[in-house]
């Protein structure tokens, strides 16, 4: 009962988040559903809605998309999600855990420091950028650090970058979820229907939230909450792992 209320809450604040900031779900619910329900089944449900989630937010900031920008760097992560797939089939799952918070965290850490340091934007970035969220989003349900951390070195425009996140989360959650049926290092949770069908409108719920909060919270703001409660579950889940591989 009170892991089904959790996980509904992880995804509710997690898509509130993607609302507000263009990106997050994942930082903020993969460590929590992870935790919740599993390295293999958390990373599923992040996918699903994850990918739910972008696909609503798309239709509002479809203007704003930079398409050229996406096709790179949706191309790449396409790429690197066939590699993070077969990952999953030989990692344990206590070392997955940890892995998933590590990762988490180092690229919350490398983007909050990366400051005001601004390079020139070159296509090996985003091939760079591209393959390593691709694995990340496979392995660990969060394709978002790497793509920050490149929109944050190169200058990328919060609007644009916001918008473009959209398509971007759409087709890399669809395709983790694809590599991951295909090879057979997944499998759908088993989830009562109820629970599925709760799950898809603490997303819908947290979007109308997030539009509503996102006229009054300032950017700098959420993101520095968003930063906070993704270190948070990240902790939660590295300590899981651990004790796990000491019992």
């Amino acid at each position: 009962m009170w892991t089904t209320v959790l996980v509904i809450a992880a995804v509710l604040i997690g898509s509130s988040m993607q609302r507000i900031t263009g990106m997050g779900f994942a930082l903020v619910a993969a460590p929590f559903l992870v935790l919740l329900l599993g390295p293999i089944d958390g990373v599923i449900v992040v996918n699903v809605c994850g990918a739910l989630t972008a696909g609503v937010i798309l239709t509002r900031v479809f203007r704003d998309v930079d398409w050229r920008r996406y096709g790179i760097l949706a191309a790449c992560a396409v790429i690197g999600i066939v590699p993070g797939s077969y990952v999953l089939q030989f990692v344990p799952v206590a070392w997955l855990e940890i892995s998933i918070g590590v990762l988490v965290a180092a690229g919350l850490t490398v983007s909050v420091n990366l400051g005001r340091v601004v390079v020139r934007d070159r296509l090996s970035f985003r091939v760079i950028a591209g393959m390593t969220s691709g694995v990340m989003n496979t392995t660990a349900g969060v394709g978002g650090p790497a793509v920050s951390i490149y929109a944050i070195a190169t200058g990328w425009p919060q609007r644009s970058f916001a918008a473009t996140m959209q398509p971007y989360f759409l087709t890399i959650g669809l395709a983790s979820l694809s590599s991951k049926f295909a090879l057979g290092s997944a499998g759908v949770p088993e989830l009562p229907v109820l629970v599925w069908i709760l799950i898809g409108c603490a997303c819908i719920v947290g979007l109308i939230v997030g539009d509503l909060l996102s006229r009054v919270i300032e950017p700098h703001v959420a993101r520095r909450l968003l930063v906070i409660v993704a270190y948070l579950g990240s902790f939660a889940t590295i300590v899981r792992g651990v004790l796990e591989l000491l019992a």
